[in-house]
């Protein structure tokens, strides 16, 4: 994931992002400056607060045997079942003292070259809300319990903690290739759906799969999805789903593998070869592909959530 950038001190101000890259047009909310970050974060009531524990003891009854031993080991480091959403400067101070890591409060998705800025610079944007009973099962925009407890224990790993933050650097190498849709399959495929082989078993370690109950079983124990060893030219090639349980998942052997396989990966040559679209689709297997499972794909081909179909 070579980044156009070497230099750290070359990330201390935003990126403009170049008029001809193709990417969501967000609006920018009055109260916050063009790092797009909130002055504090939300003041969470009694009921706030009784969402997180009730989203977190649901998860803490999956979890055990399903989630990647760093993400559990993350959670004991944290410590994030003290009861209600935990404070970001309490959670920073711990994950500076560990890798180097902060969180940070932001209003809503972010633009894409902001969210690498934050991240070159070992920052996390989570997002400033929670989700209401209404939404207790899915919602669509990232609250503050997908971002806190899905993805921030794994920030406690040294490896993954530099995967990321090289991540947010490759950005801005994408974006001069217009390719973010590929960078963001890759994103997708591990940050937030990514599985890893240990020992034991299949883990996961996506924080997609570990904030919600019917993808952490679904993704290691179900027969209709398949898994794929890591291959960064293909996934970046393949189409994702937004909105449903994944056909597909890649694994890794470890987070070595995962930072040796993308950080030592020459992007540059990468982007030049790769089409505007996927050429790939998400339930796709092929020739190079080297398969840990083929899904019975049953679930897909029964029409998804839409349809009430069981993850099977």
């Amino acid at each position: 994931m070579d980044a156009v950038i070497e230099n750290d001190s070359e990330f201390a101000e935003i990126p403009t992002m170049p008029e001809d890259v193709f990417t969501a047009p967000l609006k920018r909310p009055a109260h916050v400056g063009e790092d797009w970050l909130e002055p504090k974060q939300t003041e969470y009531d009694s009921e706030d607060d009784a969402i997180w524990n009730d989203l977190f003891a649901r998860q803490m009854e999956i979890l055990p045997g399903r989630a990647a031993s760093a993400f559990m080991e993350g959670l004991d480091r944290l410590d994030l079942g003290t009861g209600g959403v935990p404070d970001f400067g309490d959670l920073s101070e711990a994950l500076d003292k560990l890798t180097g890591w902060s969180v940070v409060p932001v209003p809503m998705l972010i633009p894409d070259h902001i969210f690498f800025w934050h991240l070159a610079n070992r920052r996390f944007p989570a997002g400033n809300f929670i989700r209401t009973r209404e939404t207790f099962d899915y919602i669509q925009e990232p609250d503050v319990f997908h971002d806190v407890f899905g993805h921030v224990p794994m920030l406690t790993n040294p490896v993954f903690a530099d995967y990321m933050q090289e991540y947010g650097r490759a950005g801005f190498r994408a974006m001069e290739h217009n390719r973010l849709k590929a960078l963001g399959a890759l994103y997708w495929y591990t940050v937030e759906f990514g599985l890893v082989q240990e020992e034991a078993g299949l883990r996961a370690y996506g924080a997609g799969i570990l904030s919600g109950p019917t993808e952490a079983v679904f993704s290691v124990e179900a027969k209709s999805p398949n898994r794929i060893m890591l291959n960064v030219d293909r996934v970046m090639r393949t189409d994702y789903v937004i909105s449903d349980l994944q056909p597909t998942y890649f694994v890794i052997e470890s987070f070595e593998d995962l930072y040796r396989k993308t950080v030592e990966r020459d992007f540059e040559r990468l982007y030049k070869s790769l089409s505007p679209s996927f050429t790939y689709a998400n339930s796709a297997v092929i020739d190079v592909d080297n398969v840990v499972n083929v899904g019975t794909q049953e679930y897909l081909l029964r029409g998804g959530r839409g349809s009430g179909a069981r993850p099977v």
